[in-house]
């Protein structure tokens, strides 16, 4: 099988180069103990040496560059982004250290003139229209299948033009979800799904690899009773989620042995949860009614996502792009930042934002840490994000495949 590649590859500028970055703190993505004082040799694209600088002999040709101060992180991976609309939206990602990002349901031609632009943008890694039944909840970014033969022949049509996972969306049954996993896996590419109507155990013993979005867990952690309300409330009205999940979260005992068991599931099942918790949050405001079940139930979603991680999920960080309280090109910092308060240590969210999610692209030979053989993808932030997760906000440097595009 060919490995996966991302769909702008050749576009990516590459130079004959040998670059030093030294004194800067590394935190290479693995969950390591940091390298301070450090020293980082890129030759030709690819990381060729790693370790403290007194360990470290510089090639007399290389371009030195002083970090004294900084920290050396590898470029964040975003699984969960949509275009929105809004041209320049992957360029700003980029320039705000987001070096990879997967876009789970767009049409490939719609990345077209962000591809032509001329300006940097992170390696796309697309996954087509998401698969869908009628009627579709995003008919423009949308492919609707009326059964498995059609499912499965758009798999391969998707993957023939550079798909680089498949995403199942909620009106899929389990039957037809398998038909699309089946397909899929046998090219070698994963698939990932948003879930409402479909209960995540039974997509994910049909062969998911990814989960989106915390809330598709919602049939899971209810009594089917309750659970079949809500469902049959979305079959009949799409847009009946948008608020309905709040209630069915506001429902769930975060504290229940139900959650324990999911974790222990989805460790088992190894799979990846995106819980893109930025796209459901919701802060009180002065002066505005309160809207209490989505306090409550986002309160929830946070608990539970910290809970699925320490049970052995894989948790990643997918931004979701444009969110109610993040500024345009920050949500992937925000969905950070929102991990941390779920439970997660900023170390593990830094992983969770690098190796893990180029572990659920499976570009993690290649990319997701700064390790010897590795095309050097790296950021250089101000101050410790160990300390506090919002100092990758502070982007100083953005290097793709070896070239500073900031």
């Amino acid at each position: 099988m060919a490995p996966i590649r991302e769909i702008n590859q050749k576009e990516i500028t590459s130079q004959r180069a040998t670059i030093a970055i030294t004194g800067a703190t590394i935190i290479d993505g693995t969950g390591g103990t940091p390298i301070q004082n450090s020293c980082v040799v890129v030759t030709d694209g690819v990381i060729s040496a790693v370790g403290g600088k007194a360990d470290i002999k510089i090639p007399a040709n290389a371009q030195v560059m002083n970090a004294d101060g900084l920290t050396l992180l590898p470029g964040f991976i975003d699984s969960h982004f949509h275009l929105d609309g809004i041209h320049g939206l992957p360029a700003q990602f980029l320039q705000n250290g987001v070096t990879s990002l997967r876009d789970p349901g767009a049409w490939i031609e719609a990345y077209d003139e962000e591809r032509k632009s001329g300006i940097p943008v992170p390696r796309l890694f697309l996954a087509g229209p998401h698969i869908d039944m009628f009627p579709p909840a995003y008919p423009r970014d949308a492919y609707v299948v009326r059964d498995a033969d059609e499912a499965v022949r758009e798999v391969n049509h998707l993957i023939d033009q550079g798909a680089s996972v498949i995403k199942v969306y909620f009106r899929l049954p389990p039957a037809i979800i398998a038909a699309v996993c089946k397909a899929a896996h046998a090219r070698g590419i994963p698939v990932t799904g948003h879930l409402e109507t479909t209960e995540a155990k039974e997509a994910i013993d049909a062969g998911l690899d990814g989960i989106e979005h915390i809330t598709s867990f919602g049939l899971t952690l209810v009594p089917q009773r309750e659970g079949e309300k809500y469902r049959q409330m979305v079959l009949a009205d799409n847009n009946a989620r948008k608020q309905g999940r709040y209630a069915v979260w506001k429902s769930i005992n975060p504290d229940s042995p139900v959650i324990d068991s999911l974790g222990v599931f989805l460790k088992n099942k190894g799979t990846f949860v995106s819980p893109t918790l930025g796209a459901f949050e919701y802060q009180a405001a002065a002066g505005q009614p309160l809207d209490t079940a989505r306090l409550e139930g986002f309160g929830k979603m946070k608990k539970i996502t910290g809970k699925l991680h320490h049970a052995g999920a894989k948790v990643v960080v997918g931004s979701h792009s444009m969110i109610p309280y993040a500024e345009t090109g920050w949500a992937f910092q925000r969905e950070m930042e929102l991990l941390v308060e779920s439970g997660l240590r900023p170390a593990e969210v830094i992983t969770a934002a690098t190796l893990q999610n180029a572990r659920f692209f499976r570009i993690d030979d290649r990319l997701g840490s700064i390790e010897t053989g590795k095309q050097a993808d790296l950021i250089l932030i101000k101050g410790d994000p160990l300390k506090n997760i919002s100092a990758t906000r502070n982007v100083n440097r953005v290097m793709l495949n070896g070239v500073w595009v900031k």
